[in-house]
C-alpha cells in the first residue's frame, strides 16, 4: 500500500507547478484516501486559476434575436418562423468564459463531489462552482484529452492533468440506477504516474543526465518495417558514453510462478533486452556502453527481485523500488540508482 502523501509527492514530479510555493501546504495535510487528495489539489488550483481569471474565447453562437448581430440564419429563421415573431435566427462570436478546458473543470468537480471526501472539502467546491455558472457541464467520456497547450494557457495543464486522473479514478457505471464510484486509481492508472513520476524525478534532481523517453528504432537489415511495434521506452539515461534505458513496472506480482517456482516476467525481460541490443547497435560507431533495467514497484510479496545479469555483452538489473517507504528513502534509491548504473 503506498502513503497518500507519496502519491502527492509523486504527483508533484509529474505536475512540476504542484512544486510552486501556492502548493506548499499541500504536501504536510493528511488525506484518508487519493480521491481527497486530488480534490485538495484541483480546490487550490482553481482558486489560484480564479484570482487570475477563468480563460475565456470567442465561443459561436446562435439564436433567435429581434435585432441583426452576426450572421442571418436565413435558413433557420424560415424553419423556425421566427420572423412571424418578429425575430431571426443569428449566428455570432461571443467572448465567453464556456469553453472547453472550463467545462472539464466544472464537470469534473461535480463529479467528485460524489466521491469518498470530506463535507468540508465538498462545501469548498461547491463555492468554486459559484464562478462557472455560465460554463455548461460536458461528458467527460468525450472529451479529447490529447489537448495542445502554449504560452496562453499553460497554467491549465495542471488541472486537466488531475482532471484526467479524476475522471479515469472516478469512472461511473449505473447498476439498478444508482452511481457506483470505481476504486480511485487502479493499476493502470498507477502505472502510468510511475512512469511519469520517474521521468521527471531523473529530470529535475539529475540535471548532470540527459533524460527522456524515446523511442529505439529497429536497426534492420533491409527497409521492410511494416507491422513492427514502436519501442517506446519509460525513461532513458544518458551521461557521457554511457546510456541506462529503464521499463518502469508496476505490476501486483513482480515475478511469476509455476510450480512454485518464482521467475521473471518473461515478457520484460525480452523486452528490455530487445531495447538494450537494439539501442547498442544504432551506436555500434561510436564509443558507449548501453545497459538495462527493469524498475519494478515493490510490492509485499516475500520475492523481492534484485539481480543483475550480463547478457551479449550488455548488463541488464532488475531492482525493486519499495514506494511504502519515507520519501527521502525512495529519492536516496533513485538517486543511487544514477550514481551506480552510469
Amino acid at each position: 500500500m503506498i502513503p497518500i502523501q507519496n502519491i502527492y509527492y509523486m504527483l508533484s514530479y509529474a505536475f512540476q507547478t504542484l512544486q510552486a510555493e501556492n502548493y506548499k501546504d499541500l504536501a504536510t495535510e493528511n488525506f484518508h484516501n487519493t480521491a481527497e487528495l486530488c480534490a485538495a489539489i484541483l480546490d487550490k488550483g482553481i482558486g489560484i486559476q480564479l484570482k487570475h481569471g477563468l480563460r475565456r474565447d470567442y465561443v459561436s453562437k446562435s439564436e433567435s434575436l429581434s435585432t441583426l448581430q452576426g450572421k442571418l440564419n436565413i435558413s433557420e429563421s424560415i424553419k423556425t418562423q421566427t420572423m412571424l415573431k418578429k425575430q431571426m435566427i443569428c449566428t455570432y462570436d461571443e467572448f465567453s468564459t464556456n469553453i472547453q478546458f472550463n467545462q472539464i473543470i466544472k464537470s469534473t468537480v461535480l463529479l467528485l463531489l460524489k466521491a469518498n471526501i470530506t463535507n468540508s472539502r465538498k462545501k469548498s467546491l461547491r463555492k468554486l462552482l459559484l464562478f462557472f455558472s455560465d460554463v455548461n457541464e460536458i461528458d467527460l467520456h468525450f472529451v479529447n484529452w490529447d489537448q495542445q497547450y502554449n504560452r496562453s494557457n499553460q497554467n491549465y495543464q495542471m488541472l486537466i492533468g488531475m482532471c484526467y486522473l479524476v475522471y479515469k479514478g472516478l469512472l461511473t457505471t449505473q447498476n439498478n440506477g444508482t452511481t457506483k464510484l470505481m476504486d480511485f486509481f487502479d493499476g493502470q492508472r498507477m502505472c502510468r504516474l510511475y512512469e511519469k513520476f520517474l521521468l521527471e524525478y531523473y529530470r529535475k534532481e539529475h540535471p548532470e543526465l540527459t533524460a527522456n523517453a524515446s523511442q529505439i528504432a529497429w536497426q534492420l537489415d533491409d527497409t521492410e518495417n511494416q507491422m513492427l511495434p514502436r519501442m517506446q521506452t519509460d525513461i532513458m539515461l544518458s551521461k557521457n558514453n554511457n546510456i541506462l534505458i529503464i521499463d518502469a513496472k508496476y505490476y501486483s506480482h513482480m515475478t511469476q510462478q509455476q510450480y512454485g517456482i518464482h521467475t521473471l516476467h518473461s515478457n520484460n525481460l525480452y523486452q528490455i533486452f530487445t531495447y538494450v541490443k537494439n539501442k547498442e547497435f544504432e551506436l555500434r560507431n561510436y564509443e558507449h556502453t548501453v545497459s538495462g533495467m527493469l524498475l519494478y514497484a515493490q510490492t509485499d510479496e516475500d520475492i523481492i527481485p534484485n539481480n543483475t545479469y550480463h547478457m551479449s555483452g550488455n548488463q541488464i538489473s532488475v531492482l525493486a523500488l519499495d514506494l511504502n517507504q519515507d520519501f527521502s528513502k525512495i529519492s536516496r534509491t533513485l538517486d543511487d540508482i544514477a550514481k551506480n548504473f552510469l
